[in-house]
């Protein structure tokens, strides 16, 4: 099955699809996630049956300002397609799919754990990577750079986000 077909097949259901670079992407409403995995997963044409990645962009100039994506595969077949669902700036969250994706569980944590979006009904919604008292969620665009100061041949730099400031 082509990246074409993929698409078409899925678009019969979700038509927001697109391709682009080779990739089929289809964009659903939060609402629909758990639904739509559980059908791309269990037809039989595409047979979507694994979670590679759970990642997520943030625009906070633009509404949706958070974009959730994953990435399945087909284990059948050397297929994959990328599943994007919008998020408001004012309601980051999202149902967990731990339970029908089980690689889902740390890809979960870890876009808690940088972006800040809750994934409801996750077992152990818990930093991954950060300390747990760690304030803030580093990836956002609007957080700081921060950094340290660096020594470089005999000269201190200051961190990035402080650089050229006088």
């Amino acid at each position: 099955m082509s990246v074409e077909e993929v698409a078409a097949a899925v678009a019969e259901r979700y038509p927001d699809v697109v391709v682009a670079r080779g990739e089929a992407t289809v964009v659903i409403a939060r609402d629909d996630l758990l639904e739509a995995l559980a059908w791309l997963r269990d037809e039989p044409r595409l047979r979507m049956d694994a979670l590679s990645s759970v990642t997520a962009t943030h625009w906070p100039e633009r509404d949706p300002a958070f974009w959730v994506d994953y990435e399945l595969r087909s284990m059948p077949s050397p297929q994959r397609l990328r599943v994007k669902v919008g998020l408001a700036a004012d309601d980051p969250s999202i149902p967990s799919v731990t339970g029908m994706f089980p690689t889902a569980n740390w890809h979960e944590r870890e876009t808690y754990d940088f972006y800040g979006i809750t994934f409801e009904g996750h077992p152990e919604l818990t930093r991954i990577e950060l300390p747990a008292d760690w304030v803030g969620y580093p990836l956002r665009k609007d957080e700081p750079l921060g950094g340290v100061p660096t020594w470089y041949r005999d000269a201190k730099m200051p961190p990035i986000d402080q650089r050229g400031q006088a």
